[in-house]
Formats: structure tokens, sequence, C-alpha cells
């Protein structure tokens, strides 16, 4: 295969069904849906984390969480592991982003020759209330509720000038000097709240015909105590009433178009600029949402709604209107980007698998997996996606295991069942092939404690001041 040039897409809280192309009944996608059309769609793909900084290390790295021992929304990427920038840096090609990073800064070497308006971690400290895992409510969430709706809000301008600068960019003759493969990653924050959506986007989706949240029965709602803990700090619920629910989820359908929109004109401008036929295309996301699902919001938890993400790929030597359902990841993003381009790499000492081998196999067998280690959580989160079987382990505390195969809405636990003990103990099995879910549950206890007292102590962080998600510095 002749070496292709990288366009790397990536949203911000994309959940996976939020597609028309996925069958989603309101949804409108349909430059993501051409795109599917005209390459590979991955139906089984998982964040490596559901929360912004944890993920996008794993995505530059292609290690797992604890490999990069970027725990949390305080606990950034700064250049190592070394990243598949920094692999096709070394061999002389060229690398630049555009848009968020949610890296540490600037004065780091990310991997990256140019960064243009980047959004890196709050004053290159983040979000360091989520250190606190075992306080009670940290986190003020009035403020979800109440940005919803039509209107102009901080985060769509930036992604509007995000779609600016990678359009010209691809129209840029000096960055198709060289006679190397070009890796350009452009990287906008919808549909990630606040969830004020451009009017246009907006009335898409009239609220009498917007459909309701999933999974709000007793019996439904997450009863485990680690997820009620999670839930008692980040209780968005609370907030809303029936009617601001509506214009809650129609607000997120419509950001989801908008990303959409910004997506096409980025293809577009591939397109014109002549490089669309030597290009590989990829689209994905850091991790999904609730919107509402379960009495949840946000991310953050195991279920599909947060930890599954849409992941599609497009170019040459990719089949078209294809779906697999191989099992893929943010990991595998890495052996990807450096495959298409022919770098040499590492890949081989790391747990992804380059998607262009899936989507040109059959079905294959293999494990990915997920954790949470940032607010709210008493212990670590660990998920292990088998093709059957979600296997969710918390140190200290029960397990869960939901038959996916059968149950795909995972409501129904058999970690308790006398039948399933052996699934569960195989599960374990494999999930220790991963990772020790022991052992690095203490060591991100034990690196969070160092920050928490580098950062001034726990009273320090308790009054440092309150924020829901990055701002956008001018």
């Amino acid at each position: 295969m002749s070496k292709l040039n990288v366009l790397f897409l990536f949203s911000d809280e994309h959940r996976r069904d939020a597609l028309s192309c996925d069958g989603h009944p309101l949804v409108r996608t349909p430059n993501l849906d051409r795109l599917a059309q005209q390459g590979t769609r991955f139906l089984n793909a998982y964040t490596t984390s559901p929360i912004c900084v944890p993920a996008r290390a794993s995505m530059a790295s292609g290690e797992y969480v604890h490999k990069t021992r970027c725990w949390s929304n305080a606990q950034a990427y700064q250049g190592e592991p070394k990243s598949w920038g920094h692999q096709l840096q070394s061999q002389g090609h060229r690398v630049d982003s555009i848009g968020k990073l949610h890296y540490r800064g600037n004065e780091f070497d990310n991997g990256f020759d140019q960064e243009i308006i980047p959004m890196y971690i709050r004053d290159g400290v983040g979000w360091t209330k989520g250190l606190l895992r075992d306080h009670e409510a940290v986190l003020d969430c009035s403020s979800y509720a109440k940005e919803i709706g039509p209107g102009d809000d901080q985060y769509t301008q930036y992604d509007l000038g995000v779609t600016r600068n990678a359009c010209d960019w691809l129209h840029n003759k000096e960055n198709q000097d060289s006679d190397k493969p070009w890796a350009l990653f452009v990287s906008w924050l919808r549909p990630h709240y606040p969830l004020t959506c451009p009017e246009e986007f907006y009335n898409l989706y009239p609220l009498d015909q917007m459909d309701q949240p999933r999974f709000l029965g007793d019996d439904e709602r997450p009863s485990h105590q680690v997820l009620q803990a999670l839930r008692k700090n980040f209780d968005y619920e609370k907030y809303f009433i029936p009617e601001t629910k509506k214009v809650a989820r129609a607000s997120y359908y419509g950001l989801c178009s908008f990303l959409d929109y910004q997506v096409g004109q980025v293809l577009k401008a591939l397109e014109t600029s002549g490089q669309a036929e030597n290009t590989l295309i990829i689209y994905t996301s850091d991790h999904g949402d609730h919107n509402g699902d379960r009495g949840l919001w946000t991310k953050m938890t195991m279920y599909d709604e947060s930890s599954s993400i849409p992941m599609i790929i497009a170019g040459p030597g990719i089949p078209k209107q294809k779906m697999v359902t191989t099992l893929s990841s943010l990991i595998d993003i890495y052996p990807t980007i450096l495959e298409a381009t022919g770098a040499s790499h590492d890949s081989k000492e790391r747990p992804g698998m380059a998607l262009q081998t899936i989507a040109n196999s059959d079905h294959l067998e293999r494990d990915i997996l997920s954790e949470y280690h940032d607010g709210g959580s008493l212990t670590g989160m660990f998920m292990l996606r088998t093709d059957e079987w979600k296997y969710n382990y918390y140190p200290g505390y029960p397990s869960e295991l939901y038959h996916i195969a059968e149950d795909k809405d995972e409501l129904v636990n058999l970690a308790e069942s006398a039948e399933h003990q052996q699934v569960l103990t195989d599960c374990h099995q494999r999930m220790l092939e991963l990772v020790d879910p022991e052992i690095e549950n203490k060591r991100a206890f034990a690196d969070q404690a160092e920050a928490i007292e580098r950062l001034g102590g726990v009273e320090a962080i308790l009054n440092s001041d309150e924020f829901d998600c990055t701002p956008v510095r001018s």
C-alpha cells in the first residue's frame, strides 16, 4: 500500500449511537454517514477512560491509562510515553494539531510541529477537585441544567475557529511540500457541554418530537455502591424537570449535528485541496455521554452510553460500506496512523491493533480495557470488554458482569449468579492479562495523594475556583 497522509478528526463526548448511520431515530449526521459509506465503521469501539484527559493521553501514546499514569483531569499528558506524533516527527513527517488537546501545556514536547489554537488543561493544572475522590459532593452541578437550549457559546465559537483553521491548513500548499506524508489532528470541543446549541441546529429537534431518557425505572438505575457515590458527587439530575430534560437532550443532538457540519466542511476542504485520494481519514471521539439515560448526565461510568465511541476510517485500502464487530479502542489510533504513513514504530510493544488490519479482516477476537480513576470514584473502575461479556471490577467492592450478547442495555448484573461464577473467574483472569487492578488502583491513589500535597492539601483544593468544563482562553 502506498504511504498516505492522515487527517485525524476528533470530537469530545460523542456517544457511539448518536449517529443516524447507527440507526438513531432522531440524530442527523449526514457528513459522518457519508464518511461511513465511503469507509469502515467500527461497531464496538471504546474509550480507554470515560473522561477527557486520560482518554486523550491514551489516544496519543497508544497505552492504557495505568501505563500513562494520566489518571485524572488534573494529571495530563506532557509528552510521555512518546506519541504517534513523536514517532512521525523523528522520521521527518509534518505533524500539526488544530484545536483541543487537553494536554498539560505548550512548554512540553507534545509531538506536534505546530499547535494551532490549542486548548490545554486550565492553567496547566486542570480540574483538581477530581483528585478528592473520596470526599463528599465536591462539585456544584447546577449550571449544567441552566446552560441549555438555543444560543451562542464560547465552545461553539472555538469550534468554528477550529474548522476555519483546518480548512486553511488543507488549502495551504506549503503544508504539502514534503515528500513524506503529513498528519493533521483536528480536534473540536462539541458536543461536550455547555448544552447551548446554535439555533439552526437546535431547531432540527422539535421538543414535541423529542425522545425520553431511557432506563429510569427503580430496577434500571445504577444500584452499585460505587456508582451511587459517583452520582451523589455529580447529581446533575436533581436540577432538571421533565421539560428541561427535553431541552437538554435536543441541545445535545443539535450539537452532534453542529459537529457533523464542521466535519463536512473539513472533508470538503480536503477534497478541493486535491489530497483526498492519498489521505486516510479517521473519525472518533474521546468518550460518550449519558444524556439523561439511567438518570445520569455527562460520562464517568462504564455503561456503553459513556464508554463507547463512534469510530470510522476511510481512504485508500479501506473497505467501503463495511461495518466490523471486532472490538476496537483509542489505543488503536497509534498503530493506525503509523501504518498509514509508512513510519516505523514500536507498536508491537503497545497493546493496540491497526484499524486497517481490523477493517480488512473477518471478525477478530480480542479483549479491550477501560479505566476510571477521577472525581467521585471511591475506588478504581476497571472494565474488561470481550466479545460476549462486560466485566466491571471495583477493588474493594463487588464486581459487575453483563452478558452483552443478550443484554446490550446492561440491565441484568450476573456477578452474583451461581451459574456464572466460572465466567466471572475467567473474565478476571483475562483482565489480569491486561492490568492488575489491585496494584494500579493503589498506584493511582498514591499518585493523586502526591498531587494533592503538591497543590497545598485538601483544603486548598476545596477552596479553589469552581468550574465544570475547561474555559476557552483568548
